[in-house]
């Protein structure tokens, strides 16, 4: 029998708002977490696997406190310490800037692990992005977005472990590249 806070949270990742943020996100996280261990990134299994889980429960394009709202979510689901430490690994997800906290380092790599998938799945990746947004005109969705990943291409490094870098970082340059470079033709719109 799974857990009640599994049950919830489960519930949750099933919204029909979510195109990119869903359980099939959750499900690539995860596997992102069991690969960064394989590949030697020392963390705690047990509390960052159930930030993984809480990371973006609370997802609403129209909110900028998500991160805070899902570690709020944390803290009440799971009381004490254990609910305290998975909230604060939670909420470097806000920024993905996770210092030297090994389960923050893992949890933010694997969150940004699609970034260096195959093309066909950036490709869908980048789609269900816009499906999220699909609110936001076209003109105004690209220049943010082209803003955003932009940015993310001027840190030294996208991923904090030696394991993220070394699996992910090259096809994840490669990939939000080339992103760029589709939605920069602001004009064509």
């Amino acid at each position: 029998m799974r857990p009640a806070w599994q049950v919830d949270l489960g519930r949750r990742w099933t919204e029909p708002h979510r195109c990119h943020h869903d359980i099939e996100h959750l499900r690539e996280v995860l596997t992102a977490l069991e690969v960064l261990a394989v590949d030697g990134l020392v963390f705690n299994a047990r509390v960052t696997r159930r930030a993984a889980w809480f990371h973006d429960a609370v997802y609403d394009v129209y909110r900028d406190d998500n991160e805070e709202a899902s570690a709020d979510l944390a803290r009440h689901l799971i009381r004490g310490t254990t609910g305290e430490r998975i909230a604060a690994v939670v909420m470097t997800t806000k920024t993905h800037q996770p210092g030297d906290d090994p389960e923050a380092v893992a949890l933010c790599d694997a969150d940004l692990a699609v970034l260096g998938s195959g093309r066909q799945r950036y490709a869908r990746y980048c789609q269900e992005i816009r499906n999220e947004y699909a609110h936001v005109p076209e003109r105004q969705f690209r220049s943010r977005r082209t803003e955003t990943l932009t940015t993310l291409l001027e840190h030294e490094h996208l991923f904090a472990s030696p394991q993220g870098r070394s699996r992910w970082e090259a096809a994840a340059r490669r990939n939000v590249d080339a992103e760029i470079r589709q939605l920069v033709p602001l004009n064509s719109v």
